[in-house]
Order: structure tokens, then sequence, then C-alpha cells
């Protein structure tokens, strides 16, 4: 960064890092997506002073989805997942909400939405939220998801994958995302991975799988971090 700018001024996102939507095949993209360019609007008070403190959304327990209650564990590989919050020159992001919700082992979803036949676990919910510490660092307790075939599609699977979302300084100020596994098969196939054209954009949304003699307890470790803007943001995906 030139030393002329201040510390908050951010190289300007390169479109290669973005996924290129719609994405055929994947319904909801196109409604998800604006079909025309967006236009500036002014600040006003309820952009400027949204709610900051974003500190009552969270509860204890609330980054564990693999132990809905004492005795009770969700059926499936469990993982640890872990990482930090950045900014595009690596200072951390502190007190950043950050989401996760998934499919379980069989990879459906607790949705009304999803009417498969695979079945339902009654100790995963798939939901989880937690806040990073003074080093912009988080992590979540859960199941490896399962993949699942993509409706109306022609018959296309999503590989094992976990949506992420980042609250910033405000909820008004967020980066929705997807956390892939490394050496799945199916990441090859998938249309959202494969729609973002720079491959070091698409590798940035790959987990690093820790050696299992670092991981502590019954659990595959995973390290994921997540960049917020600039010229190593971390693609945002639906």
């Amino acid at each position: 960064m030139p030393d002329d700018l201040p510390a908050n001024c951010f190289d300007p996102l390169r479109a290669e890092v973005q996924p290129a939507v719609p994405i055929a095949g994947y319904p909801n993209t196109v409604r998800r997506n604006p079909n025309r360019a967006p236009f500036r609007r002014p600040l006003t008070r309820t952009e400027l002073t949204g709610p900051r403190d974003l500190g009552p959304l969270l509860h204890p327990g609330d980054n564990d989805l693999a132990r809905t209650a004492p005795g009770r564990i969700a059926i499936g590989q469990l993982i640890h997942v872990a990482g930090r919050v950045l900014d595009e020159d690596g200072r951390p992001v502190r007190g950043a909400i950050v989401e996760l919700w998934q499919a379980n082992a069989a990879g459906r979803y607790l949705n009304p939405l999803d009417t498969r036949d695979a079945p339902l676990d009654p100790d995963f919910i798939g939901n989880g939220r937690t806040r990073t510490d003074e080093e912009g660092s988080y992590a979540f307790f859960t199941i490896k998801p399962g993949a699942y075939p993509v409706p109306e599609s022609g018959r296309w699977w999503r590989p094992p994958h976990i949506h992420m979302s980042v609250l910033g300084p405000s909820c008004l100020s967020r980066l929705v995302t997807q956390m892939y596994f490394p050496g799945d098969p199916l990441n090859a196939h998938d249309r959202l991975l494969n729609a973002v054209p720079d491959a070091a954009a698409r590798e940035s949304l790959m987990a690093r799988q820790l050696p299992p003699a670092e991981v502590p307890g019954e659990w595959l470790g995973f390290v994921h971090d997540l960049v917020l803007r600039g010229r190593r943001a971390t693609p945002a995906l639906p």
C-alpha cells in the first residue's frame, strides 16, 4: 500500500476474484443477483448509525454445532474449523460475528425447502455463530457435511462445503462465502466454485487440513482464514 494513502484505504477488488453470475444450472444465482448495473445512493443516518454492538446475537455454545445437549452428538465425522478474519494487509478484524450454516452428514439441510429423501439428524441443527477475538480468531466444532444433488440443475452435485458469513462493524457490512474441503473429487465439478475465474481466489476458498497429531480430541482439524476487502479478498458466494 502506498505510504500516502490512509490506513483504511484498500486496493480495488479485481473482478476475476469474484464469481461470474448468474451460474448455469443454479437458479438461486439468478434470483440473488441483479441483472442491471448498481447505482450509488448517498448514505443516510440509517446506514451510518446502524447497529454496531452485535454481541446480543451470541449465546453460550453457539459455536458448537456437533453437541446440541450433553450426551447428544451429531452423526458424522467430527471436525474443528478455525481461522482468522483479516483485512488485505493481514491485520485482524476484531469483534466480527462469524456465522456458519451447513448440511448434515447426509447432505440435507434442516430447512423446509429441502425435501429430499436424505435423512435428517435430530441432534444436528446446522447453524451457529461466534465472535472474533483480539487476534481476529474464530473457531467452530461441527461435523463434515455431505454432498448433495442440486435440484433442477441437470443432476450435478455440490461437494461438501460450509456456508460462512462475516458481519463487520454493523449488520449492514457483511460477507457471505463458502468453505470447501481440500482434495474432494466433486470440487472440480462444482459450478459455484468454478465460477470464480482466478485460480488463486478459488484456492482461497479451500480449507487447510491439519495433521491429526496436531488436533487434540477426536476431531479432524481444518484452518480457514477469511480476508475482507481489497486484492486478497475471499470471494463472495451465495
